[in-house]
């Protein structure tokens, strides 16, 4: 992947290997109710959703904003992300595509990646630098995947949101369509990002979860629980929770 930045041909380009596509007009999906405030609440959240089959390969877009305030976040999931390899290594295999932007008007996806030291190599050599969000792109990319490749689940972890919330919205809203969950994980307590978290979280039938900054425990137990999601659905989310102590106290809040 080169380190050299990229102009888009569209705002919703993404350097990914692939051309980009014109994103599709649809319509939003009814309201449902929000996400709850709290981490629970977004197991919960994929409990309730349609299970995937066991033993079959889940597909997860991992996204990260890489501006310049994310790096001690940035270096926490570099530490973390082993552990979604691990867990979906009981329940089938695990490909996760990484997506990040910084900068100007970087935004990058890497290929399918199956290994955990391969994923951990490469975001080992990506340093974050200064700019605006492009969480936009993320959701374009996203919808992309999902079309050509049966993506199951999209985490984002991110911490502001600058960007129009209304074209946040339909693209989401296209997300929600393909039933695609994005499960927004908010850093810290900007209002304007979790106003747009929540929306984007709503519309696609995700969750939204706030994090701690600096809270390694907090995101290794919502990282977990995606991948356990992508690779077996909300039946994994149970098979977790016999396994993994922090998924269990988790799972015993839930009504």
């Amino acid at each position: 992947m080169s380190g050299k930045p990229i102009q888009p041909k569209s705002t919703d380009a993404v350097s990914s290997g692939q051309k980009s596509e014109p994103a599709k007009a649809g319509g939003l999906p009814e309201a449902t109710p929000s996400a709850s405030e709290d981490i629970a609440a977004f197991v919960a959240k994929a409990r309730a959703m349609s299970p995937h089959t066991a033993g079959a390969r889940g597909r997860l877009v991992f996204a990260l904003d890489a501006t310049m305030s994310r790096q001690p976040t940035w270096d926490m999931a570099c530490a973390l992300q082993a552990d979604m390899f691990r867990e979906a290594a009981a329940l089938g295999s695990l490909d996760i595509r990484l997506v990040y932007y910084r900068g100007l008007n970087e935004c990058r996806a890497t290929g399918w990646i199956s290994d955990s030291a391969q994923l951990a190599k490469l975001m080992g050599k990506i340093d974050c630098r200064g700019g605006n969000t492009q969480i936009g792109k993320v959701l374009s990319e996203a919808r992309r995947e999902a079309v050509a490749s049966a993506v199951r689940a999209v985490v984002f972890v991110g911490d502001a949101m600058e960007e129009g919330i209304d074209d946040l919205c339909a693209k989401a809203g296209e997300l929600g369509l393909l039933k695609v969950p994005v499960f927004m994980f908010q850093e810290g307590h900007d209002a304007t990002a979790e106003r747009a978290f929540r929306e984007i979280a709503r519309l696609t039938g995700g969750a939204w979860c706030r994090f701690d900054p600096g809270a390694a425990a907090q995101l290794r137990e919502l990282l977990r629980a995606a991948a356990a999601y992508a690779a077996g659905g909300r039946e994994a989310l149970m098979r977790l929770s016999k396994t993994g102590s922090g998924a269990a106290k988790l799972l015993g809040q839930m009504k």
